[in-house]
């Protein structure tokens, strides 16, 4: 017997049936406007904070590491704590929505807080830096575990995931625009440096508050399969232990975000001090992530035809293949390296919608094979590993501009300037090889997904 689970019927009032359940244009504009807002809190910590933490805080490259590593810890305890109350959650307003609401304010405040500079000693600094940092992380976890949890629960149509996640991710991407290519002029229009950056912060964090609420007010949670009774921490440690798709979607997620958070940690500084054209920085964010965002457009298109896993494939081996000819390209060959670069967020768009897409289909596999759904604990435990990947990330590309002699505002070394480049191209690399091969091996295609949600509904429909 399927614990806890029964069959909602669609608005229409017919038995619901996955491969016509469709979504208006509304409720995927609803949905994907959401991560809009939280990539202006996202990509402001991947892009800026290390930055920010040496250039205008003070703090040293080797310390700020330290700190990324170490607040990961409180991932450690708030990630599945988050997914166990998102999964126990029942309001009139749903079970994920409410967290939309609720956990914007404090969210956009604590970012503020953790891009504010105070006058403080060297160690005060430390204490400011690793207190705001934590509350931002625990914020940030209270509101995105639920935002991506409600993919499971608008739709079970696996196709439909895909484009509802291609819309999540266009407006992610138009997020990383904003923040990409209006940070720098609006800190130098507020004043520059720390006020600069607090007053910037603060605008993102009110536009964000903003969008989250029309996201609350324009998504249903209508899943085919919703639980009566919140399962038990016994039955969701037994769904993670046991689901091995979901291991290798968390495997991928984990390779993709440190190589992201490598990259885009160090990107600015790869402008400013190897290439020497700080100036072009805004422009080639924009060029990136418009080259993401055609990517995204084409890929349901392609996942429709290829499926999802050889679309992941094809997608990450071109984009390996630019990180490898960028770290070959010397510095003054400006043009070829705005081609590499735009190649390569073109290719790897499609595993950055397909992992997300995919991610579901755990749910009903453990759903399938065990009974029991658990969508919180398995959004946590992919976010647990999606923060660790940026801790890991932003850490060692501290310690990589330390150990190779970074020096702030300085001319920098042979030495320096080659960890820079390491950080751009060859280590991100290294890393997407590593979640490439775990899609390799990743079991649920389209055939078996349709044969589990027939099963589950079968099982449903006899209690």
């Amino acid at each position: 017997m399927q614990r806890g689970v029964r069959v909602v019927e669609n608005k229409s009032g017919n038995a619901p049936d996955a491969d016509r359940q469709t979504l208006g244009v509304r409720a995927k504009l609803g949905y994907g406007v959401g991560d809009l807002a939280i990539n202006l809190f996202f990509q402001s910590s991947i892009i800026f904070l290390l930055y920010f933490y040496t250039d205008i805080f003070g703090i040293s490259a080797a310390a700020a590491a330290t700190l990324f590593l170490v607040a990961r810890l409180v991932d450690a305890v708030t990630d599945p704590m988050m997914g166990a109350i998102a999964d126990r959650t029942r309001t009139k307003w749903g079970q994920f929505r409410p967290y939309l609401l609720w956990g914007a304010p404090p969210l956009a405040v604590v970012t503020l807080a953790m891009f504010t500079a105070p006058e403080l000693s060297e160690s005060g600094k430390l204490v400011y830096a690793y207190v705001t940092y934590i509350l931002f992380s625990i914020a940030y976890t209270v509101v995105s575990i639920p935002y991506s949890s409600l993919t499971a629960v608008i739709t079970d149509n696996s196709h439909e995931r895909t484009v509802l996640t291609a819309y999540r991710m266009a407006f992610a991407l138009l997020g990383g625009i904003i923040v990409g290519v209006g940070t720098q002029p609006l800190v130098t229009l507020f004043g520059g440096g720390a006020l600069g950056f607090q007053i910037t912060i603060g605008l993102y964090g009110g536009i964000a508050i903003a969008v989250l609420a029309l996201t609350f007010a324009n998504t249903t949670e209508k899943a085919l399969a919703v639980s009566q009774t919140a399962p038990t921490i016994r039955e969701m440690l037994s769904v993670l232990s046991g689901n091995l798709p979901l291991w290798l979607i968390i495997i991928a997620f984990f390779a993709g975000m440190l190589a992201f958070t490598i990259r885009s940690s160090a990107v600015i500084y790869y402008f400013s001090y190897n290439l020497g054209r700080a100036d072009l920085f805004p422009l080639f964010m924009l060029a990136i992530l418009a080259s993401q965002f055609m990517g995204i457009l084409i890929t349901p298109w392609l996942s429709a035809r290829l499926g999802k896993k050889r679309t992941y494939i094809s997608g990450a081996a071109l984009g390996i293949l630019s990180g490898f000819a960028l770290y070959m390209t010397p510095y003054d060959a400006l043009g070829a390296i705005f081609v590499l670069s735009i190649v390569g967020s073109l290719c790897f768009a499609a595993p950055t919608v397909l992992g997300w897409s995919m991610l579901p289909d755990t749910i009903e596999y453990a759903q399938w094979k065990q009974g029991v759904r658990a969508d919180g604990a398995i959004y946590a435990t992919a976010s647990f590993f999606q923060k660790l990947a940026m801790a890991i990330g932003g850490a060692l590309a501290g310690l990589v501009l330390a150990g190779s002699g970074y020096v702030a505002n300085e001319t920098q070394s042979p030495e320096a300037l080659n960890g820079i480049l390491a950080l751009v191209s060859l280590i991100p690399v290294l890393a997407l090889v590593m979640g490439t091969v775990a899609i390799w091996f990743y079991p649920i295609d389209e055939a078996l997904h349709v044969r589990m949600r027939t099963e589950i509904k079968t099982r449903a429909l006899a209690e």
